[in-house]
Order: C-alpha cells, then sequence, then structure tokens
C-alpha cells in the first residue's frame, strides 16, 4: 500500500526537525499517533526511515531516497493544489528569507510598494545566514531566498538582481583615512572588524583580504560580530575600518560618508546579490512580482548587469 500524504507529512517533519516530539507538534498531533504512522510506513515499504539511536534522529541511507521521493509528491501534490486555487491576482503564502547584511537596507525600498500592489500576497520573512537559507530551499522551508551568489548548486535557480560594490568605512585616525583611493593590497588584517562564521559578507571579505585567520582591530581584543550596525559603531567610536556593501554604505549621513568612506580603485570588489529559489518552486509568479518590484526600487547607481570595471568576490 502506498504512504498517504498525511504519513508523507509526518515524515518530512521529522527529517526537517530531527526529533519526533517537535514534529508532531509542528502537525499537530500526537507523538505516539505521529511515531505509529511512520512506523507503519516502514512496515509496508520494508525499509528503516529513520536511525533512532542517534541524537539527533538520521536518515538511513535507504530513508534518504524516501525523503527525495516524499518531497516529489507533496510537491506534484500542491501543484494540483495550485491549480484550483488560481485567481486573475496574485495571492497566496510566500516565505522569503533574506541574508543579514541585505535585509536592513534593502528591504526597506521594496517591501511596502510590494504590499500595497500584492494585497492578496500573504508574504512571510526571516532573515537566516547563506548556509541555513540553502537548507532551507532546499527542504521547501523557504520559497524563495535573497542572497549572494553564485552558490554554484545544480538544485537551485538564482535571478541576478544587481551588483553591489564595496566600500571601505575606516576609522578617522587610521592610516588608511588619509587615502583617496583603496587597493586591496592596502587592507591589513590587523586593523579589520569581521562579521561572525557563518556570514558570507565575511567570508568574502577574508577571499578580498587574503586571509583567513590573525584579524583584529586591537590586539588583546578578539571579536566578530552579527551585524553591520555594529562594525559601523566599533569603527566610528574607536578604531580600525571595515567593509560595507553600497546599501548599507548608503544609510550613513553625508557627512559620515565624507569622513568615514573610502572608494576602491578599478576594478572595484563587488557581490552579486540574486533572488534564488528551488527548480521544484511552484510560486513563479510571486518570484516574477517580487523581482520586478526589488529592481524598480534599486538606486539608478547599481547595476543589474556585470561590468568590466567590477571584480565579483565570491566566498
Amino acid at each position: 500500500m502506498m504512504p498517504t500524504l498525511t504519513q508523507l507529512q509526518y515524515i518530512l517533519a521529522v527529517y526537517k526537525t530531527k526529533h519526533f516530539g517537535r514534529a508532531a507538534e509542528d502537525c499537530f498531533v500526537s507523538q505516539p499517533s505521529l511515531s505509529a504512522q511512520i512506523q507503519k510506513v516502514e512496515e509496508e515499504l520494508g525499509v528503516v526511515i529513520f536511525d533512532r539511536s542517534k541524537k539527533p534522529i538520521l536518515l538511513t541511507d535507504k530513508g534518504k531516497k524516501v525523503i527525495e521521493q516524499a518531497k516529489k509528491i507533496l510537491n506534484e501534490y500542491k501543484k494540483l493544489l495550485e491549480i484550483n486555487q488560481a485567481h486573475d491576482e496574485i495571492s497566496g503564502e510566500f516565505q522569503l528569507g533574506v541574508i543579514p547584511t541585505l535585509a536592513s537596507c534593502l528591504l526597506p525600498l521594496f517591501i511596502e510598494q510590494f504590499s500595497n500592489k500584492y494585497p492578496k500576497v500573504q508574504l512571510t520573512i526571516n532573515e537566516y545566514k547563506t548556509q541555513d537559507m540553502v537548507r532551507a530551499l532546499h527542504d521547501d522551508a523557504l520559497d524563495a531566498g535573497l542572497l549572494v551568489t553564485p552558490l554554484k548548486d545544480e538544485h537551485l535557480i538564482g535571478r541576478t538582481l544587481f551588483y553591489e560594490p564595496f566600500y571601505l568605512f575606516v576609522s578617522q585616525n587610521h592610516e588608511l583615512a588619509k587615502k583617496k583611493k583603496i587597493t586591496e593590497k592596502d587592507l591589513d588584517m590587523e586593523s579589520i572588524w569581521l562579521l561572525e562564521e557563518g556570514h558570507c559578507f565575511r567570508d568574502q571579505v577574508l577571499k578580498l583580504c587574503s586571509a583567513r585567520n590573525q584579524y583584529q582591530a586591537m590586539r588583546n581584543i578578539n571579536f566578530a560580530s552579527g551585524s553591520l550596525e555594529t562594525l559601523i559603531s566599533l569603527v566610528r567610536k574607536g578604531r580600525g575600518y571595515t567593509l560595507l556593501p553600497y546599501l548599507a554604505a548608503s544609510q550613513l549621513l553625508d557627512q559620515e560618508k565624507q569622513e568615514y568612506i573610502k572608494p576602491f580603485q578599478v576594478p572595484v570588489p563587488t557581490r552579486e546579490v540574486s533572488l534564488v529559489y528551488s527548480r521544484s518552486v511552484l510560486k513563479l509568479e510571486i518570484i516574477d512580482a517580487l523581482e520586478h518590484e526589488i529592481v524598480q526600487a534599486l538606486p539608478g547607481e547599481l547595476s543589474s548587469k556585470r561590468k568590466k570595471s567590477f571584480e565579483i568576490i565570491d566566498f
């Protein structure tokens, strides 16, 4: 007998949470009921899906294949529902992820316009670090994500939205504050403030500086932040420098731009920002709408085309 859609949903819930109790809570059923249904599927298929001896629970080799098929079946079922629920007006629920270094400066540019133009779209936005977002896209926990590319992931599709140049944000008492333009060779790892591990922008900065460790703006202080705003405050009130993407730099006051911001010489280190989604995504109309509204809201200085003056820094 084939597993039911409900049973497949239970299996995917355990896979995502790696815990039978949390999966039961997410599915609004009792844990004994969920466990019994999954065990029934295992008996009917003659396959052990989960290794229950491990903490957290892990998939067996055959269990991985079951998960792959369960995702495909549930996605196809969702497509059937989409046909029945299709309207002339774009509508539906949509889960969007965004990396922290984009959230505070990109979302305000388009979110109000999108809300007014598509009132029947229930858009939920959450911040994710890149690797967590990629995992969520694979697990269909997200419909799309705003992040830095290329990802080199054949299971995901990216639509390039814009190329964002980097700037140096440097303390006024640092020697680089005297320069009009900065080169990559000017960057030293003894003066830099970085984001914490897991942020793709940190990896890009490290790659740009051609180093992986031995960085600290103060010799007896080791600190990595979760936000660009904290790094800005550290430089503004203290010493050293950090790198800022264009949108973050553009939020500074004009006086601060003059005092703290230094542009790079050509080729300018730049990051590629894209709207990324799974190949199995069902909500292309909403993705099209998001892409259009974001591109329309961008400052004219940001280009959607790759230029020779850019040096794309991946991670």
